[in-house]
């Protein structure tokens, strides 16, 4: 007969393995804001810490990238929808400041649930800084970033001995404009950058850095969706990146990594 706390193979269950965790998630206490990551898309990448929150909220405030799996587990939550995809409606940042505010004050335990991590590339510092402003009381669970963890579900680590002493993770979202980075700087120093919010300036993104010095060469790579079902990926060198990712019909939510990490996908894909 098989333990209902083993499974055949006598193996704890993950039940099991949770509570040898002991693992105790603090209160959601009613007038506090949580801000939380659901990391890059797959709902098995959510922290423990974020999908207790999810189980005690009472509104939950989310951005499009988050999965309907892991919106629908605030069962009995309302729920507001603020958007944040790129080309599509969306909540002007100061309501969503607003929103978390007025929920607070209405004393709702309320979770701000973004995509990836609130603190990279996903405004929640902001938000963080409105609600300590108007003294709400506030907590920070952390996620997986996409610009590390869709490298890691592809075959490409972000960092790797012998090939780079470092990684860059930078916004593609201002490129061309009178408020983007330098790229000729990041191109100098030799090291791979992981690119946010890059689709529509792909073109712009890798001229600037041509220009700046890195080898038409370089191997490049746009990842789509990762982690998720439609997940896809087009791997190129620098040099034909913008163009490949066009034939391939490539979209957003997408990053674009560019450096010499990006070659050990041929030798690594095939353990996925």
């Amino acid at each position: 007969m098989v333990n209902a706390s083993t499974n055949r193979n006598g193996r704890a269950t993950v039940e099991q393995a949770l509570a040898r965790l002991n693992f105790k998630p603090r209160a959601l206490e009613p007038g506090h804001v949580w801000l939380a990551g659901a990391g890059p898309g797959d709902p098995g990448c959510l922290t423990l810490e974020v999908l207790a929150a999810l189980g005690q909220c009472d509104a939950l405030v989310y951005d499009a990238l988050v999965s309907p799996d892991v919106v629908a587990v605030a069962e009995g939550a309302e729920l507001f929808y603020a958007g944040k995809r790129g080309g599509k409606p969306s909540m002007k940042q100061d309501d969503i400041n607003a929103l978390l505010v007025r929920l607070a004050r209405e004393g709702r335990r309320t979770v701000r649930l973004k995509g990836g991590d609130p603190y990279i590339f996903g405004r929640g510092g902001e938000e963080a800084l409105a609600l300590a402003r108007e003294n709400i009381p506030f907590r920070v669970l952390s996620g997986l970033t996409s610009g590390l963890s869709a490298l890691a579900a592809t075959g490409i680590p972000a960092t790797m001995r012998g090939i780079n002493k470092a990684v860059i993770l930078a916004t593609g979202h201002a490129a061309g404009t009178d408020d983007d980075i330098d790229w000729a700087a990041i191109a100098r120093t030799g090291q791979p950058v992981v690119v946010y919010m890059g689709m529509a300036n792909l073109p712009v993104i890798a001229a600037k850095l041509l220009s700046g010095g890195l080898a038409p060469s370089t191997p490049a790579a746009v990842i789509v969706a990762a982690t998720t079902p439609q997940e896809r990926i087009v791997v190129a060198t620098l040099a034909t990146i913008a163009d490949e990712a066009a034939a391939a019909e490539l979209a957003s939510p997408a990053l674009i990594v560019v450096g010499e990490i990006v070659a050990m996908r041929a030798a690594l894909a095939g353990g996925l």
